[in-house]
């Protein structure tokens, strides 16, 4: 029986490793996708194919480029002749105090997280429904929901309109593909590691958990939204936040 195929943006790294790792496990071929961090791409396909004896493709691509998001999608059907799981991981943040925040922010953070989104849904939605099967998943956060930060009102803006493009594509896709997303809270990755520790201290205390998640935990539930265990969930947000105390 083939392996599945799970295409993976912004995979090289945090969320987006532990879950090409995840998806490995279960005996998927991997579709790493990366933007500017080819060596930490290529040391995970290297590291998955060793473990879990699966294939892995890296294809560099910007997400807010939609040529490139067409080819990256053609070139993974060419090579593995479907997609089945899609998971939206690629996001940036520009946090920057609000009276320095520019409209270049805001446009390269909408670009890459809500309209990158788009784009990828777009062209493997076309891939699934011809299939006539398939699951995507976005990370959204919950600064999208209720936990806002005026320094990143930009990331909580994009994150917001995440959630929104959840429950459209949801709408749009059914019944053939289902549609959910997952709303993590503070998470231990590259893009938190330059936070002030009396910072971290403070969150923490909000957190009933008292701490920042692993990627792997939030990789967990994006796997299991992903599989057919979860063949009857659609169009859902799940917070992964420890229990914040907002």
């Amino acid at each position: 029986m083939p392996k599945k195929v799970v295409l993976i943006t912004g995979a090289s790294r945090g969320i987006g490793a532990a879950t090409a790792e995840e998806f490995a496990k279960h005996n998927y071929n991997i579709v790493i996708n990366y933007n500017n961090s080819e060596q930490e791409a290529l040391i995970l396909k290297e590291q998955v194919e060793r473990k879990y004896g699966i294939e892995a493709l890296l294809v560099k691509c910007d997400i807010s480029n939609e040529l490139e998001v067409k080819q990256m999608v053609e070139k993974t059907v060419k090579i593995f002749g479907k997609i089945d799981v899609l998971v939206n991981n690629a996001g940036i943040a520009i946090d920057t105090l609000f009276e320095d925040k520019t409209v270049e922010n805001f446009r390269t953070t909408l670009d890459t997280n809500l309209i990158g989104t788009f784009l990828v849904s777009k062209y493997v939605g076309d891939v699934m429904l011809e299939s006539g099967d398939g699951s995507i998943i976005n990370v959204a956060s919950t600064n999208g929901i209720d936990t806002y930060y005026p320094m990143s009102l930009d990331y909580d803006a994009s994150k917001a309109g995440v959630i929104s493009l959840t429950h459209n594509l949801a709408l749009q896709y059914s019944p053939i593909i289902r549609v959910n997303a997952v709303a993590p809270g503070w998470v231990k990755t590259d893009m938190n590691k330059e936070l002030d520790q009396d910072f971290i201290d403070t969150e923490n205390k909000k957190i009933m958990l008292g701490r920042f998640a692993n990627p792997d935990e939030i990789a967990k539930v994006i796997y299991f939204l992903g599989s057919n265990d979860a063949s009857y969930i659609n169009n859902e947000v799940i917070r992964i936040d420890g229990g914040f105390k907002c």
